[in-house]
C-alpha cells in the first residue's frame, strides 16, 4: 500500500510549523512505514521546494506562492498539480488532508481522498461560540463533500461535524490518535517538582487559558508555594483585539498568583517531555479539541490529569479513575480537584499509573495504524 498526506505542518528542522496536527500525522506516517505502507507527506505553505526523507518517510515540502490575482485559487491547482503528478509517479493508492481551512476544496485527484478531523474552522468555532467567515465554511464544506470518506479522532468530533456538515455519518470511522508507547517512559514516576501545574498548548481564548489564570488564583490561596508553568506560542484574541492573549491572561492573576507563574512561550517539543515528567499535576481546560494530543502523552508519562469535561475528554479519561474531567468555568471545583491531587501524591501516583493503562489500551499507536490500514484497504477496493 502507498498513502499520501497533503498537510501544512509537519515535525521536521525544514518544516515552518509544527503543532498537535503535526505529531499525531507523524506518529501514524512513521509506524505505518514500519508496518510496510510506503508513505509521502505533502507540506504545503514552506519557505523552499525540496524533498527530504525522514525515518522512511519521504516529505515532500511545496514552497508557498502568490500571484497577482486569485492566489487563493491558483496556489491550490499548483499543489493538486504537485500531488498529481507525484501521485502517478509512485503509484499512490490513497491521499489524506486535514478538514482544517477546506484545502483541497476545489482539488481533483486520480486516487480516493480521505479527510481526518483534524478539526475544521467551523467545529471550532460552534465549540468556541463564534461566528464564523462565510468563506471558510463553503471551502471546508466543498472540501468535506468532495472526499471519499472521513476519519475522525474521537467520536464527538465525527458526529460534530456530521452535524455541521450534513456529512453521510456512514462514511465517517472513528480511529484515535496515537503515540509510539516507547517514547513515552517515565522510570520515576515518584520524582517530580512538587506542587508544580504544567500547561501546554497555544495560549489562546479557546484552550480555557482566561478560567485558568482564575483557576491558579484559588490554588495559590490554599497552596501558596504551588507554580504554573505555561508551554506554548502566544497568540491574538480573536473578541477583543488585542495582539497578545498572554496579555489578557497576565491581567487576571492575582499579584500573589503573578510571583508563581512561569510563562516559557514556545519550546523545542524534545523539551517538552522533561516538563511533563517534573511536573505534579497536567491541566487541559480547553473548550475545543478534536481529541488532544498533550493529554495522552501526559497521561502515557503517568501524570494526573485535570482535563475539561466537554464531549471529546470523556472519550480520553474516565473521571476519577485515570485522571478527572471538569467544566472549564467551574472554577472553584477545578481548582479543588487539582488541589486534592497537590496534597496526596499517593492518589497522584494511583491516577498516573491508571492513565498509563489506559493510554496503552486506547492510543497504542501499533494498534491504531492497522485501524487505520484496514480502513485504507476497504476504501481502495
Amino acid at each position: 500500500m502507498k498513502v499520501g498526506f497533503i498537510t501544512s505542518e509537519y515535525p521536521h528542522p525544514k518544516v515552518s510549523h509544527a503543532a498537535g496536527i503535526a505529531t499525531s500525522i507523524k506518529n501514524l506516517a512513521v509506524t505505518l512505514v514500519k508496518k510496510g505502507v510506503e508513505v509521502t507527506v505533502f507540506v504545503y505553505h514552506q519557505k523552499e521546494n525540496a524533498v527530504v526523507v525522514e525515518n522512511g518517510v519521504e516529505i515532500h515540502l511545496i514552497a508557498k506562492k502568490s500571484y497577482k490575482w486569485f492566489t487563493w485559487y491558483r496556489y491550490r491547482m499548483l499543489i493538486q498539480n504537485y500531488v498529481n503528478t507525484i501521485v502517478k509517479e509512485k503509484n499512490i493508492d490513497l491521499l489524506e488532508a486535514p478538514d482544517w481551512t477546506g484545502i483541497t476544496a476545489l482539488m481533483r485527484f486520480t486516487v480516493p481522498l480521505v479527510i481526518r478531523f483534524h478539526g475544521s474552522d467551523a467545529y471550532f468555532c460552534k465549540l468556541d461560540g463564534r461566528k464564523q467567515k462565510f468563506k471558510n465554511f463553503i471551502f471546508e464544506r466543498k472540501a468535506l463533500k468532495m472526499a471519499t470518506a472521513y476519519i475522525a479522532p474521537t467520536t464527538f468530533a465525527g458526529t460534530e461535524t456530521q452535524k455541521i456538515f450534513s456529512l453521510d455519518k456512514n462514511k465517517i470511522k472513528t480511529i484515535h490518535y496515537g503515540l509510539q508507547l516507547e517514547h513515552f517512559v517515565n522510570e520515576t514516576p515518584n520524582t517530580f517538582n512538587k506542587n508544580t501545574l504544567l500547561y501546554i498548548g497555544t495560549i489562546i481564548r479557546k484552550k480555557g487559558v482566561l478560567e485558568l489564570a482564575e483557576i491558579f488564583n484559588k490554588i495559590v490561596e490554599q497552596q501558596p508555594d504551588a507554580q504554573l508553568i505555561l508551554i506554548g506560542g502566544d497568540a491574538p484574541d480573536i473578541k477583543t483585539g488585542n495582539a497578545s492573549t498572554y496579555a489578557l491572561v497576565e491581567q487576571l492573576f492575582s499579584e500573589a498568583a503573578k510571583q508563581r507563574v512561569n510563562y516559557l512561550g514556545k519550546i523545542p517539543y524534545s523539551e517538552v517531555k522533561t516538563h511533563i515528567k517534573n511536573a505534579h499535576v497536567c491541566t487541559f481546560p480547553s473548550f475545543a479539541e478534536t481529541l488532544g494530543m498533550v493529554t495522552i502523552e501526559s497521561m502515557a508519562l503517568q501524570k494526573p490529569v485535570v482535563n475539561t469535561s466537554i464531549g471529546w475528554a470523556q472519550e480520553l479519561i474516565d473521571d476519577g479513575i485515570n485522571g478527572y474531567l471538569v467544566h472549564p468555568t467551574k472554577i472553584d471545583e477545578y481548582a479543588e480537584r487539582i488541589l486534592n491531587l497537590l496534597k496526596d501524591e499517593t492518589l497522584c501516583l494511583e491516577i498516573g499509573k491508571a492513565a498509563r493503562h489506559k493510554v496503552e489500551t486506547t492510543f497504542n499507536i501499533e494498534q491504531n495504524a492497522e485501524q487505520n490500514i484496514a480502513y485504507y484497504n476497504a476504501i481502495i477496493k
